[in-house]
């Protein structure tokens, strides 16, 4: 058994190399995000990797499936005192009993006025969904723009709280996007929305679709593991 690594256009992937008696190679992906390779006794590293380039966007896709269960931020109270992000930076939560009620940054502090505690989730949640619609499009407006040297523009973009996925694109060129990535840094929202508008052009996750994504980005990897790491 060694611990090998496949580059796969800008992609890495570490897999867990096995040999035993078996007449053909396997490929198997864990909900732990491994990736297992069983090889027979007598297969050389060459041809196993060639294998592999042959089922990386699968590999790819699995990977970024069992991510997408892997645990969240641990569950907020909503009371003072709590860490909450916004454009990757974290802001204290001051939560205050009036009647005005309102949401809005003060400092380091993140400020929410309610009439009752019961009520500050959901202003929360309100007030980051607004931040949302209101910032994000403004960052996504040049790489579109960019974009249109491809003949490509989204019908729209839309927001829509999604559990297992930070964006989609439609078959009919509309993108959408997860609320939540407000709480993102801005190049983590940026690479995002260009893996979004990559799917414009490449609806699957083929080595095109890579090869597109690393030219738009180049640093596409840091801020993907970015949100990952402050989000997942």
């Amino acid at each position: 058994m060694s611990k090998r690594k496949l580059l796969f256009g800008s992609a890495t992937i570490d897999y867990t190399l096995q040999h035993s008696e078996r007449r053909t190679l396997g490929i198997t992906v864990t909900p732990e995000m491994e990736v297992i390779v069983n090889a027979p006794v007598d297969a050389e590293i060459h041809k196993i990797e060639l294998k592999l380039v042959k089922r990386a966007p699968w590999i790819l896709r699995n990977l970024s499936y069992f991510l997408s269960f892997h645990p969240k931020t641990p569950k907020r109270k909503f009371i003072s005192g709590e860490t909450h992000l916004y454009l990757g930076r974290q802001y204290l939560l001051n939560v205050i009993i009036g009647q005005d009620e309102s949401v809005k940054l003060k400092g380091k502090h993140l400020l929410v006025i309610a009439k009752n505690s019961s009520n500050v989730k959901n202003l929360l949640e309100g007030w980051y969904l607004s931040q949302a619609k209101s910032k994000i499009p403004s960052i996504a407006l040049p790489l579109i723009e960019n974009f249109k040297k491809y003949k490509v523009e989204p019908k729209s973009i839309e927001f829509r709280s999604m559990p297992k996925r930070w964006g989609s694109c439609t078959a009919k060129g509309k993108i959408i996007l997860n609320p939540e990535l407000i709480k993102a840094p801005k190049g983590s929202i940026e690479y995002v929305v260009t893996h979004e508008l990559c799917h414009l052009i490449h609806h699957d996750h083929t080595q095109k679709f890579f090869d597109l994504q690393a030219k738009e980005m180049k640093d596409w990897e840091r801020w993907k593991l970015k949100l990952e790491s402050l989000l997942a």
